[in-house]
């Protein structure tokens, strides 16, 4: 009778440490990341040559959409955990934000590789579309493409009679608007579609780009470079795009194996969500030259800014003793 009576109390001290396990590992990977994009928005804002550059441009906007995705993301991972309920209403926007953003993310980087394909294969008579006063317009082009995908999964499904958008409260997940199997198909169609059409552009364009280095460069050095550019690339891009499989690896996971729905679910959200934006400032921010050299200055200045305050504190101090 007396572990009868532990079991639900062992059950519930196990399910609170592995939710503050998961928050734990979470928070530092965000808070990293917000501090690095808030580096790097600073330097693009405050040094105007970087706007003027089609690359760049497209960074920011790569960094500004993984804000908004991870902002969204983390919050309804936070409210989840937690177990808030709050009216469908006010989860739609949420959700809303997170799945554009989600399905936005490949097509940005897909569009960089087709950048860097256009200026090296075409510098002087770059297309006016991928000049930086019109490059606006691509980006304008890849929110409608994912807004779009969105709006038609939502509206082929039906509304569940049984809950009032405003007054009855939920738990905010992706399941409670996007529930039936119309609406499941299409979304594996549209992620079978977005992973082949990305893969097959940045396979074939980074390719290129690789050959063409090789002939171009004859210096070690800056082909060795190159290629480890590419790798890492290629390797936060294979992330981004295995996570347009996460229904179908998800279902197979709980077919074939015991592990909980919830954890699997952290799992995927963590290796395919979480790494592969914490990756994108590492890899075009750290390692370009120009932007390393601006981050480092900012950097310089904000500790330059902390000492002096931190001095002036320790003075007072002996002064008054």
């Amino acid at each position: 009778m007396q572990n009868l009576t532990e079991l639900p109390f062992n059950a519930t001290s196990q399910k609170s440490l592995s939710v503050i396990i998961k928050v734990c590992a979470v928070i530092p990977f965000f808070s990293t990341f917000l501090c690095c994009i808030a580096v790097m928005l600073h330097v693009f804002a405050s040094h105007s040559q970087f706007l003027n550059t089609p690359r760049y441009i497209l960074f920011a906007h790569m960094l500004i959409n993984d804000t908004l995705q991870l902002l969204s993301s983390v919050l309804l991972f936070l409210l989840v955990m937690g177990q808030v309920k709050f009216p469908v209403f006010y989860c739609v926007p949420l959700l809303f934000i997170s799945t554009v953003t989600y399905q936005n993310t490949p097509l940005i980087l897909a569009t960089m590789s087709l950048e860097r394909y256009v200026a090296i294969f075409y510098p002087l008579q770059r297309p006016a579309a991928w000049r930086s006063g019109r490059i606006w317009i691509i980006n304008l082009c890849l929110w409608l493409i994912s807004c779009m995908s969105h709006i038609i999964e939502y509206s082929i499904g039906k509304q569940r009679p049984a809950v009032d958008v405003l007054f009855t409260p939920v738990l905010c997940k992706n399941i409670l608007i996007n529930s039936s199997p119309i609406q499941a198909l299409f979304r594996t169609a549209m992620s079978v579609m977005f992973f082949a059409v990305v893969a097959v552009v940045i396979f074939s364009t980074y390719v290129r780009i690789l050959l063409e280095t090789r002939k171009l460069r004859q210096d070690r050095v800056s082909v060795n470079k190159a290629k480890h550019t590419v790798l890492l690339h290629g390797f936060q891009l294979l992330l981004c795009m295995l996570a347009f499989t996460l229904p179908i690896t998800e279902s197979l996971t709980l077919l074939y194996t015991n592990w909980p729905a919830e954890d699997i679910a952290f799992f995927n959200y963590f290796c395919f969500i979480l790494i592969p934006r914490f990756l994108s400032p590492l890899i075009y921010g750290f390692r370009d030259h120009s932007l390393r050299r601006y981050i480092g200055k900012t950097f310089l200045c904000c500790s330059n800014a902390v000492k002096p305050h931190f001095r002036s504190k320790q003075q007072d101090s002996l002064s008054a003793s």
